[in-house]
């Protein structure tokens, strides 16, 4: 089956919000079945919208819709969609009860009259409950096609998609079975790849196919397939896995669906029973967010610093300026210095850090641009590593913390 996400809101259009939901969304359907053919986003505006609906009709056989179901007047989603399956709006007292629910227990203020217009719903709408706001989610279908409606707030959506739509959409529908292998790699580009498994590449059975997915400092190698029966789906991304590793052993780090590569580091350092400390420069928070974007980061993370400016190095992580003056701020001695003093203010067993030059023009230290000191201490000693990261900043940022987890990695392996 086939699908399209219809984004509404002029906030995404205008670029002052991420559209995160519809990556979200996207994964979520893939791993039932479901393959997202197009990803629309459009303007709050009815016509637009209505133009929107039919299009997507005429392709796909599900359409999610996010956004435009708040208590404001520029919410105009679930009046649209009355006027595009000729319906109604009705009361719905299971919502409003659950709406004072949420006022009562959770907001501790009286619920106000706008709120409580969100328990009215067209009338061919099935309600998808809201486990975590006070905008339903909807289901109405219309001549095999299946649209679900849900608001635009993220953590709103992701309860109605995993608790609602999602068990609906396996029980309902007879979807296929789709399975991704992907191939974490570091340390070659996508062109050297490419060139080196060119074969295997052109040897793939029509069923099988593989996409290149790069990104700063590594390349992810996916492998997919799809079909109704499992057995066969899995087979044949087996063969050809065993067939990739050996061309890649390498530079091979492991598969996406255990888990990230920080995901990964977690595991191992909570498996030796090792604790981490992070002291960041260039990197200016990037590298520790990585491993507390995720849960139980408690459990091995000792803490982080993010000394940015060289006098907090000097104040705060103690890095004796008579280096910083012989040196300069960005230099194997000062970042050695911080994953030492990092690792004795924490207590932790290994400390990295990073100090570097992002630009796009060089502050304390005169070193080119791009330049980057990683450091990392044990309790063997301490070592630190030179990069040349380019000269677009965000490029240098992204690529000094993946090469910080690469280089934190093997020194668990190690």
């Amino acid at each position: 089956m086939k699908a399209e996400i219809i984004t509404i809101g002029d906030e995404i259009l205008i670029g002052q919000i991420v559209d995160t939901n519809s990556v979200y969304i996207s994964k979520e359907l893939n791993k039932i079945g479901v393959s997202v053919y197009q990803i629309t986003s459009i303007q709050d505006d009815k016509e637009h919208i209505l133009e929107a609906f039919a299009a997507a009709q005429s392709r796909v056989d599900i359409v999610i819709i996010t956004g435009g179901l708040g208590p404001t007047k520029d919410d105009i989603t679930k009046h649209t969609i009355c006027e595009y399956f000729n319906d109604e709006l009705v009361f719905n007292q299971e919502v409003l009860d659950h709406i004072t629910y949420l006022f009562k227990e959770f907001v501790k203020k009286p619920l106000l009259e706008a709120n409580k217009t969100q328990a009215f719903v067209p009338s061919k709408a099935e309600v998808l409950t809201n486990r975590f706001g006070t905008a339903p989610g909807m289901w109405i279908e219309l001549n095999q096609t299946i649209f679900i409606s849900m608001p635009g707030v993220p953590h709103e959506m992701k309860g109605i998609i995993e608790y609602e739509a999602l068990p609906r959409l396996q029980k309902r529908c007879k979807l296929p079975f789709i399975q991704h292998k992907t191939f974490l790699t570091y340390g070659m580009g996508e062109s050297a790849i490419a060139a080196r498994i060119e074969t295997f590449e052109n040897e793939l059975p029509e069923t099988v196919k593989l996409a290149y997915l790069p990104s700063l400092g590594r390349v992810r190698l996916r492998l997919s397939s799809q079909g109704n029966d499992k057995e066969v789906v899995e087979k044949a991304i087996a063969q050809q896995t065993k067939k990739l590793l050996p061309l890649i052993d390498d530079i091979f780090e492991g598969y996406e669906e255990e888990g990230s590569f920080e995901e990964n580091i977690a595991k191992m350092l909570v498996t030796q029973g090792k604790t981490l400390a992070i002291a960041e420069s260039c990197t200016g928070g990037n590298l520790v967010e990585r491993f507390t974007a995720k849960p139980g980061a408690s459990k091995y993370l000792k803490g982080s610093l993010v000394t940015y400016a060289t006098q907090s190095k000097i104040d705060i992580l103690d890095v004796d300026p008579a280096v910083i003056d012989k040196d300069s701020v960005v230099s194997a001695k000062v970042a050695e210095q911080m994953a030492v003093n990092a690792k004795k203010l924490y207590r932790s067993d290994i400390a990295i850090s990073t100090t570097g030059n992002a630009g796009p023009t060089k502050g304390d230290s005169d070193v080119e641009v791009g330049t980057v000191f990683i450091g990392i201490a044990t309790e063997s000693g301490v070592e630190s590593h030179k990069f040349m990261m380019g000269n677009h900043r965000e490029r240098v940022i992204g690529k000094t913390v993946n090469k910080s987890l690469e280089l934190l990695k093997k020194t668990l392996i190690d």
